[in-house]
């Protein structure tokens, strides 16, 4: 047991220590905070004014109808065959030609520009004429705008989960699906990118002809077992920093834009104040706020922490097994992709987990041990039995025994094989090798 936990500690301490662990545990959380951040700060900014030229033969629009606070619209009598080659030089982004017969032929409308034009002034100019063209149609059949207005009702159920002894939480579908694919995806991620830590360190060690040193005083089993457990510690570490940071730079970005936003509606305290607020709740933070509230978060922690962990050891001991048996990272290609297989199928189901997580699939995908670590956590928002989480991890963790044991097999027997290149037959031997 002791030389476990100094195997452990010397994988630990030399990732810990390394440039490149430090520079990603602390990009990673400004990259996050990035992603959150630019997007807000971009719809806050204001944007440029485009000037368009507008030609209008059904002489439908007034000012009044073309009032957009991107666009500045200027009316032309030139026709259009002349200032279509014009328009640029007069310092016009764009010039739009609308038909006489626009009620008819709505399709008749033409929008020139010396260059592509961007995707929202397309539907910006096209809102604006189809407003008016259909303000235009409803009078001449005699439907005034306020009754097509009220007709236009949108349903908006509320979603709320009711508990056994009858409490009721607001919840969302919306939102368990955006917090199960943040974990699902967490989770991929990391199970390739720590189990591939592992198999690369082997190799490294092995092509080195350090491993021989090493296994003169330590077993294979315990290194292999050691350096598995060392590097998960590692991921731990920085999940627990990246956490950390993400939070402390979300909270502090959060409060930077509240002071902005509490500058810009200063004037119209009240109606802003409510788009605001209603906004707020719409977006997706929103919806997965909405069901933080009624989750159990505890037990999403803990569970998120065993499967990483679990699954992280099952995959790295596989991952582990492989790094001993070949003696390049592109001999393991061959076996890597077949271990990588499980992982992208369990992705791959958690995309319909999502849709239906009590369907028979999802349940399978979150027994089996190599596609639970994904699939139950991507369940865990909508709900889960008790019964069927405890069942879930008991055979996670009689499958990571399972092929620690074979993994261990292979390890011991490839780990000092060398000028040979291992094939399935020769893997399928070393099992069953006695010593």
């Amino acid at each position: 047991m002791n030389k476990i936990l100094l195997v452990i500690q010397r994988e630990y301490v030399t990732r810990v220590l390394k440039k490149s662990f430090w520079i990603s545990s602390l990009l990673a959380p400004v990259l996050i905070t990035a992603i959150y951040a630019i997007p807000i700060w971009l719809a806050m900014k204001d944007k440029e004014q485009k000037q368009i030229a507008i030609f209008d033969q059904s002489h439908l629009l007034k000012s009044a109808d073309l009032q957009d606070k991107e666009l500045v619209f200027t009316f032309t009598n030139v026709p259009e065959k002349s200032f279509k080659t014009q328009f640029a030089k007069s310092g016009y982004d764009a010039f739009v030609s609308i038909p006489v017969d626009v009620l008819t032929n709505p399709k008749g409308v033409h929008i020139y520009s010396s260059k592509n034009i961007g995707l929202n002034l397309k539907e910006s100019v096209e809102r604006l004429i189809q407003n008016k063209v259909r303000q235009e149609l409803m009078y001449k059949a005699g439907i005034s705008a306020k009754v097509y207005e009220d007709t236009q009702v949108d349903i908006a159920s509320e979603t709320i989960t009711v508990s056994e002894n009858g409490g009721e939480t607001s919840s969302s579908s919306a939102g368990a699906m955006i917090l199960a694919g943040i974990m699902g995806l967490i989770l991929y991620v990391t199970l390739l990118l720590y189990g591939s830590q592992v198999m690369n360190g082997v190799i490294e060690e092995k092509s080195n002809r350090i491993i021989e040193v090493i296994i003169s005083s330590v077993k294979p089993y315990q290194l292999m077992l050691g350096k598995i457990i060392g590097v998960g510690l590692v991921g731990l570490t920085q999940f627990l920093l990246w956490i950390v940071l993400t939070i402390g730079l979300t909270q502090v970005t959060g409060k930077i834009y509240a002071s902005k936003v509490k500058a810009t509606i200063a004037v119209d305290q009240g109606r802003a104040s409510v788009d605001m607020r209603n906004a707020m709740q719409d977006s997706p933070m929103g919806e997965v706020t909405k069901v933080l509230e009624s989750t159990n978060i505890p037990l999403i922690l803990v569970a998120f922490l065993f499967y990483f962990f679990v699954g992280y050891l099952l995959y790295s001991s596989l991952f582990a097994a492989i790094g001993s048996a070949v003696e390049s990272a592109t001999e393991a290609q061959q076996f890597t992709f077949i271990v990588m297989i499980p992982i992208i199928l369990s992705f791959l189901l958690a995309q319909y987990t999502m849709q239906d997580p009590d369907s028979t699939v999802a349940f399978w995908a979150s027994m089996i041990p190599f596609t639970s670590p994904i699939n139950m956590m991507v369940r865990l928002p909508y709900g889960v039995p008790v019964w069927e989480l405890v069942l879930s991890m008991c055979l996670l963790v009689v499958g990571f025994l399972a092929c620690s044991w074979i993994s261990a097999r292979i390890y011991r027997v490839g780990i000092l094989m060398y000028g040979k290149k291992a094939t399935w037959k020769e893997l399928s031997k070393w099992l069953f090798y006695k010593g």
